[in-house]
């Protein structure tokens, strides 16, 4: 089954390659949910996230030539809609400058929220009130599965600043958690 869906991309892929526009919309189709997500999580704002996803697209179908298949067309696509993601951010100013930093000498523990159970719309909203760098981080580390060499690369900050910032936005999301569930 699984070689029978990367076929499909492959046929898919040449058609884009020739500039077929169905061939270019079917891709569009197949993988815009999936890298709305991505952009979305990165920006946390809808309107960024769809510039952000609309220039991935147009860049992917202008570098086609450039995909060699190592990897699958998805995550090909999502390193652009990261790429674009975090251009965007720090276009608009939001980007936050990560300093370099001495590592958190602890670990946080995620046992501190009290027992109580948040709903999925209760932890999207406390990621999304993360500063922008570290949910950035947050976000590339648990959700993209990158780790922290992968993420000092994209973001151009050492390893140990992106465990750094991981840590620290563990902590915060924590603190954003437990005062949603004792305030409500």
């Amino acid at each position: 089954m699984e070689s029978r869906s990367v076929n499909i991309h492959e046929a898919l892929i040449s058609q884009c390659r020739t500039g077929n526009r169905q061939a270019q919309f079917e891709l569009y189709r197949l993988y815009h949910k999936a890298m709305y997500n991505v952009a979305l999580r990165i920006c946390n704002d809808r309107e960024e996230a769809e510039d952000a996803l609309q220039e991935s697209f147009v860049s992917a179908f202008g570098h086609l030539d450039q995909y060699r298949g190592d990897s699958s067309f998805g995550s090909w696509l999502k390193r652009i809609v990261i790429n674009k993601s975090l251009n965007l951010l720090r276009k608009k100013n939001q980007w936050v400058v990560l300093q370099e930093e001495l590592p958190d000498s602890g670990y946080y523990e995620w046992e501190d929220v009290p027992d109580h159970r948040l709903t999925l719309e209760q932890v999207k909203k406390s990621i999304n009130l993360l500063p922008a760098g570290f949910r950035t981080v947050l976000s590339l580390y648990l959700f993209e599965g990158y780790d922290h060499k992968e993420i000092g690369q994209i973001m151009d900050i050492s390893e140990s600043t992106s465990k750094s910032q991981y840590n620290r936005a563990k902590k915060k999301l924590r603190e954003i958690m437990c005062k949603d569930v004792k305030y409500g």
